[in-house]
């Protein structure tokens, strides 16, 4: 029987350490300050921001979304990042993405500072990860890290394997799998679009990361027997039971994977809450920095 790797009670204790964290506060102390920033409010934006907005108010955070207006071009949105940099009661800054042509979103982020970067996925925080003395570390990275361990998934000194190399979640979760300063120490095998004979590839893995955007890329045909998916892959797929709908997909085959693998996150209620609830604790450690002159 493949068991289900529930979001939930991962979500429910990084809640209860973030409230934690805040309740040891001197008493009158201002509440973290969590602000987003996005180009529109139409899907799938509409759903991140409830989602976010929701969670921040469970932790006890103060969250606000700031959208861009329609004609607003590039340098609008980075003189609105560094006002919100330079803004003290603010603590930490999210820029959702992707952004739409003409935005770079790499070079808009790069203008806040390490903490505030509040999803790590700047330049100064992706090379500090890589020296293993990263401020933040992007959300979805820590959710599925976070879920392998919670559920005990073999990793230290196991064949593990990361499918997706994006600068935002492949990468920075392959770095925190191999790297010496999260004591993790799995030997990491990076596989992206470009892989060839990805059965072969993912032979001897003991538990696999997929982060590929693909449904339907993990089967049984390619995942070894008794192997640990944690599936971060989202897409839409047309629903079979309300024609002209879409609904939410993984890139694991749930149905072909039942029985043969051993764990499978779910999608959605896996990876997706726990990376909120990440978000949120990395606002939190925004704002027990906050009086820090630098980073």
């Amino acid at each position: 029987m493949t068991v289900r790797l529930e979001g939930k009670p991962v979500v429910a204790a990084r809640d209860s350490a973030s409230r934690a964290a805040l309740a040891a506060a001197p008493a009158g102390t201002p509440p973290p300050s969590l602000v987003s920033v996005h180009r529109g409010v139409e899907s799938p934006f509409r759903f991140y921001l409830r989602r976010q907005a929701k969670a921040a108010a469970q932790v006890g955070i103060a969250f606000r979304d700031e959208p861009l207006g329609p004609s607003a071009g590039p340098a609008e949105l980075v003189a609105r990042l560094r006002a919100l940099d330079a803004d003290p009661a603010v603590h930490a800054v999210l820029l959702e993405h992707p952004l739409p042509p003409p935005f770079d979103f790499y070079a808009a982020v790069a203008v806040l500072r390490p903490r505030k970067d509040v999803d790590g996925v700047g330049p100064e925080n992706l090379g500090r990860l890589v020296a293993q003395r990263p401020v933040h570390v992007p959300a979805v990275a820590l959710a599925a890290i976070d879920i392998a361990r919670h559920y005990h998934l073999p990793l230290e000194g196991e064949r593990v394997a990361v499918i997706g190399r994006s600068e935002t979640v492949g990468l920075p979760l392959a770095l925190l799998l191999a790297g010496k300063s999260t004591r993790i120490d799995a030997t990491v095998t990076l596989l992206h679009s470009k892989t060839r004979d990805l059965e072969g590839a993912l032979a001897g893995a003991r538990t696999i990361f997929s982060c590929a955007g693909r449904p339907g890329l993990l089967t049984r045909t390619v995942v070894p027997r008794g192997a640990n998916v944690v599936d971060v892959g989202l897409s839409s797929v047309p629903d079979p039971d309300r024609p002209g709908s879409r609904i939410p997909a993984g890139d694991a085959d749930a149905a072909s994977l039942d029985g043969w693998a051993d764990s499978l996150t779910p999608v959605p209620g896996g990876v997706g809450p726990v990376t909120v609830a990440e978000l949120m604790a990395n606002t939190v450690r925004a704002w027990q920095r906050r009086d820090e002159e630098t980073g």
